[in-house]
């Protein structure tokens, strides 16, 4: 594969390859490394990609394995922000943004309660833009459980909001 092919074939992928790593690792740093090494490695088998059929499966299978490996190495800056910074409307009094803003750290919270493999499927959906089949291909759950997991992570952060916090009782 000669380096027009590779960037007409895999260049395409770039937005979703993003998305995908960014939902898995929560840092936006750390999915553009993810990525660059993704596509360093693509590069470096470029001769054997022409027997691939499917690039932009391979690619998103590439991504994942790459994910999986840098949350389990010591080297991880798991961070907490693993939601993009949401805007307030500046029509917000500084009280209400405050509010918002403490919305918002509690809603980051609930999310990073859930057992591990709610918040993979539910990052991959709400955050990394991915389709059910996209999510299905990229964790290897059947779509029976990818929906499950969706819906009881989604029920778990809706009650846990809804009931009144300690300090409000």
């Amino acid at each position: 594969m000669n380096a027009d092919s590779f960037k007409e074939t895999f260049l395409p992928l770039h937005p979703k390859l993003y998305r995908v790593a960014l939902a898995l690792v929560g840092n936006k740093d750390d999915a553009e490394d993810i990525l660059q090494d993704a596509y360093a490695k693509l590069w470096e088998k470029r001769r054997e990609l022409t027997t691939i059929h499917n690039p932009e499966a391979f690619s998103v299978t590439l991504i994942k394995n790459l994910c999986l490996d840098f949350l389990r190495s010591p080297r991880s800056r798991r961070q907490t922000e693993n939601l993009e910074t949401v805007t307030l409307a500046n029509y917000l009094t500084p009280d209400k943004e405050l509010e918002g803003t403490d919305e918002i750290d509690r809603i980051k919270q609930l999310i990073e309660q859930l057992p591990e493999n709610q918040k993979q499927v539910l990052k991959l959906r709400g955050f990394g833009d991915c389709s059910m089949e996209e999510i299905e291909e990229i964790t290897g759950f059947t779509a029976v459980n990818v929906r499950t997991l969706l819906s009881r992570a989604r029920k778990m952060i809706r009650e846990q909001y809804i009931k009144p916090s300690v300090y409000e009782r």
